[in-house]
């Protein structure tokens, strides 16, 4: 019996007349994350078929695992269109397991196909009870179901317990591309990777204020990107030298304003950086009212500034839900570690919850700001995480 992995697409298929073009990109995306490995990959409208070869499953799966646009992956075993090979390929993949209840459940693609889905089902668990020894059929609560897809040229037979939830989302990169800023905190990561979910492609932006923030703080934030490249492609990370524009806040501005006037020149940066790359959205990790600048009154203040779409993936979930999600990801030990960011190193001991506007703009006139903004952004250090070697770093 030959062995392959099926993938089940899931919500693209609400896609209808651009189908194909999703389809067409998360093959693209499977085959750039297994092109260390031989395999080969079919693909249809419906399902998409990976031979592994030799390849180790556990590791090929794994891989599988990180791609957007996946519903599910199934390990599934391939025969001939007729009743006794389904028979036989039946019994060679239960006979080997142990249960004592199942169900067939058949989807018979092919409406050619000598019997429908209930007589397939009916008989294929007739020949199993028959051959199979202290088994019984249940069809409301089975500990095994057996799944048979008839299709237009092969039959594929597989167990419910060789079905492993895959992202889901769209294929990454089918939206074009977004910038996150991305600071080294829980939420920033998750936003992106909740982005890159919708189909869209990253790169990143950091504001780093030597020497008020540390090379071990830049070193995290590379890490955490090098985590959100295994979802997608390889990541951009846009380093923004930000010490004289928070120092000149810092300088000129009634505390109590210092983190909405350096958010505000944050996002007038994000919108320069993000027009020059042709990104189309600017995202970060704000969560409405999870701290001083992320209350409703604070995001429109800091918002005015820009023009392009903010997209905020988490703003509407709680820590809870935002750290599970971290977790799973696995960008959560390092967003802990205690190495501080510039957002956090000026905090007031009251920042303002509920900013004017106007009063904003009054404070920014104290600032040569544009200028400032105009050297950060000439100043830029980009680099490839992926290919980045740390530097001065200990722990990661």
């Amino acid at each position: 019996m030959e062995k392959l992995i099926m993938i089940k697409y899931g919500e693209l298929f609400t896609k209808k007349d651009n189908l194909k073009l999703f389809i067409d990109k998360l093959y693209f995306n499977i085959k750039n994350k297994l092109s260390d490995y031989d395999v080969t990959i079919e693909k249809n409208k419906v399902r998409m078929f990976i031979d592994i070869k030799n390849n180790d499953e556990k590791i090929i799966i794994d891989k599988l695992k990180e791609v957007f646009g996946i519903h599910s992956i199934v390990v599934c075993y391939k025969t001939e269109k007729n009743i006794e090979s389904i028979y036989s390929l039946s019994f060679d993949i239960l006979s080997k397991l142990k249960f004592n209840s199942f169900k067939v459940e058949t989807n018979r693609a092919d409406k050619n196909f000598e019997f429908n889905s209930l007589e397939v089902s009916k008989n294929v668990g007739a020949y199993l009870l028959k051959n199979i020894n202290n088994i019984v059929v249940d069809v409301h609560n089975p500990d095994l179901i057996l799944n048979v897809e008839i299709r237009k040229d092969f039959c594929y037979i597989y167990t419910s317990s060789s079905s492993i939830k895959g992202l889901g989302g769209y294929p990454n990169g089918i939206q074009g591309k977004g910038l996150l800023m991305l600071s080294g905190g829980i939420d920033s990561p998750v936003a992106g990777f909740l982005s890159m979910k919708r189909g869209v492609i990253l790169e990143c932006l950091y504001f780093d204020a030597p020497p008020h923030t540390s090379m071990e703080a830049k070193n995290k934030v590379i890490s955490l990107a090098k985590i959100l490249s295994n979802y997608g492609s390889n990541i951009k990370l846009h380093i923004v030298p930000f010490t004289k524009i928070e120092e000149e806040i810092y300088k000129n501005v009634d505390p109590t304003y210092m983190i909405t006037i350096m958010r505000r020149m944050m996002y007038r940066i994000a919108e320069r950086v993000a027009n020059n790359i042709k990104a189309k959205i600017i995202i970060n990790g704000e969560s409405i009212g999870q701290v001083a600048s992320q209350t409703l009154s604070s995001m429109f203040c800091i918002n005015n500034v820009t023009n392009m779409p903010v997209i905020r993936p988490v703003s509407c979930l709680d820590k809870l839900e935002i750290i599970d999600i971290a977790k799973k990801i696995n960008t959560y030990e390092i967003s802990i570690m205690p190495f501080e960011d510039c957002c956090t190193i000026f905090v007031p001991k009251h920042p303002v919850i509920n900013p004017n506007l106007h009063k904003c703009i009054g404070l920014e006139s104290q600032i040569e700001y544009e200028k400032l903004i105009d050297e950060a952004v000439n100043n830029i250090e980009i680099i490839d995480v992926n290919s980045y070697e740390f530097i001065n770093c200990d722990l990661l």
